[in-house]
Parts: structure tokens; C-alpha cells; sequence
């Protein structure tokens, strides 16, 4: 029986995967076969593309491409690339996100629009440009939350983006189908890397008191759900949310 989680011959996508979630996701693509694709966007200091080079190194020939999701331009020389130098792309995973969290009251009207801007805009960007490289019978995978699902305090910006890429989930799945294309959002709660790192211990902890399996999620855990939804597992799942959060969230 072939093995579902060989990805040998497939051209797999991560956008924001210089570092975190993304990284982690990228390298077990290429660990399983695939033909990777690591995208990272500039930064004055230079550490964004230092870290995806980084990535790069434990990768077999991997594209390295920088690009700024939310300018249609750059995607679209990115999705160029992808085609001219691999012929196509199989799986699509959704991942580059910020986040600026502040009360509704002294958030900023900037602050607001750049989260929308990068985590919603962004996916539906990529998407929108990736669609016309993605084979029949290939996959988008979006990185939602569980505060798209529960909006949590202090994210008006986060939660609203989170949502919308669960809502854009949901439609690109039903347009995505006639090509055979799978859409789906993994909606995490607090995982040990990335954002989550940055918070402080006692907000930590009060959220771990929350979740019924008591501790935050492995990357791991997030980096096996894309590669089940990305798999020929999953080939009768499409607009679902899988939420991975140790039961915080049960809707």
C-alpha cells in the first residue's frame, strides 16, 4: 500500500515559512518528498531571509522566494516563478500572519487595516493568483484560529482576519471543486512556537487553565494536521475548519 504522507513529485507552498509554524510545516513537506517552496518577506536587518535560507539549508533544492503577500504585484511574480522553474504547484498552504493586539478603544485605525491587510487580504491574494498553477486534485490549506471562532480580547484586528479567512475558506471550496481542489482552515489555539511565544507567563497560564487537555499545542500537532488535509486522506474534506486546540474551543 502506498504511503498517503509521501509527497514525492508534489509542489508545496508555505508562505511565511522562514520562521515558526511555517518553517516547521515547509520541512515536513520536504521530509516527505516534496519539492518545497520557502517564501519570507524583506526585513531592514535582513533576519527574514536569513532565517528562510536557514530553512532552506535542510531542504533537497528547494525555491527560495521572497514576497510580500499583500502586494498583488509580488505574488504574482512569485506564482511566475513557482511555474516556470517546478511547472505547477500541488498544495498551497496558507500561513504568513501578524499580529498587533490592543482594546478597540485605542486601536489604531492602521493597526486594524494591517492585520486585515496581511492575514485576510493576504490569503485571498495568494489564493486568488496560486489558482491558476494549481494542478487538478491539489490543495489550500488556510492557517485560521480559534479567536476567528471565539474572538478573543484585545483582537478585534486578529479575530476579524481569522474569521474572514474561515468565511473565504467556505467559498473558495465550493469555486475550487470543479478543478478537484480541496479547501480547508485549521483553526489552532496557542501553540509552543511563533506568536504564542510572546506571551507573557501569566496570560499563559490563565489560558492553559482554560483548554481541557491543560497545556498548549505542539507545532507538531499543527504541522500533522496540514500534512492529513494535504494528503489523499482527506480527499472527500473540503470548506472544513479543523480545529486543533486540546478541546478550548468545541463549536
Amino acid at each position: 500500500m502506498a504511503n498517503p504522507l509521501d509527497f514525492t513529485g508534489k509542489v508545496v507552498l508555505v508562505t511565511g515559512s522562514s520562521r515558526g509554524i511555517g518553517a516547521e510545516m515547509i520541512k515536513a513537506f520536504g521530509a516527505r518528498g516534496a519539492e518545497c517552496v520557502v517564501n519570507y518577506i524583506a526585513d531592514v536587518q535582513g533576519q527574514n531571509k536569513a532565517d528562510a535560507i536557514k530553512v532552506a539549508g535542510e531542504l533537497e533544492q528547494p525555491l527560495v522566494i521572497e514576497c510580500d503577500v499583500t502586494q498583488p504585484q509580488q505574488v504574482e511574480a512569485m506564482i511566475n516563478q513557482i511555474q516556470d522553474q517546478r511547472g505547477g504547484l500541488d498544495v498551497l498552504v496558507n500561513n504568513s500572519a501578524i499580529i498587533s493586539d490592543r482594546t478597540i478603544k485605542k486601536m489604531s485605525i492602521d493597526e486594524f487595516e494591517s492585520v486585515i491587510r496581511v492575514n485576510l487580504i493576504g490569503t485571498f491574494t495568494v489564493t486568488q493568483k496560486a489558482g491558476a498553477i494549481l494542478r487538478n486534485g491539489g490543495r489550500i490549506i488556510n492557517m485560521s484560529s480559534v479567536s476567528g471562532q471565539m474572538g478573543l480580547f484585545g483582537q478585534a484586528n486578529y479575530s476579524s482576519s481569522k474569521a474572514g479567512i474561515i468565511a473565504l475558506t467556505k467559498v473558495s471550496a465550493r469555486q475550487f471543486a470543479h478543478q478537484n481542489i480541496t479547501v480547508n482552515a485549521i483553526a489552532p489555539v496557542f501553540i509552543d512556537v511563533g506568536m504564542s511565544k510572546g506571551m507573557p507567563e501569566k496570560v499563559t497560564q490563565n489560558f492553559i487553565k482554560q483548554i481541557p487537555l491543560g497545556r498548549l499545542g505542539d507545532v507538531s500537532e499543527i504541522v500533522t494536521a496540514a500534512l492529513f488535509l494535504a494528503s489523499p486522506m482527506a480527499s472527500y474534506i473540503t470548506g472544513h475548519v479543523l480545529n486543533v486546540n486540546g478541546g478550548f474551543y468545541m463549536g
